[in-house]
């Protein structure tokens, strides 16, 4: 998958978060990359290099790092209008 399609995907599942260059995921969708752990309330930063996801957990912010070109999927979860 190319980096312009994941970033539009990220770009989707997030908004900007005030005077940064990270995004926040917008309310009540969680994202997994890779299959692997779901993240809610997780804060992105979608860099040349790299993504980094930061999420807090038990008073410490937890960041994991992902380069563009390991991604090879990227879900997202999201409330249905049902």
């Amino acid at each position: 998958m190319q980096k312009t399609t994941l970033e539009k995907v990220f770009e989707y599942a997030s908004m900007p978060v005030h005077g940064t260059m990270s995004r926040k995921l917008r309310k009540g969708v969680k994202l997994q990359v890779n299959e692997g752990k779901v993240f809610e309330s997780a804060v992105i930063y979608l860099g040349e290099e790299f993504i980094r996801v930061t999420e807090q957990a038990g008073g410490e912010a937890i960041n994991t790092y992902y380069g563009w070109d390991s991604v090879q999927s990227v879900r997202t979860f999201s409330p249905s209008d049902d």
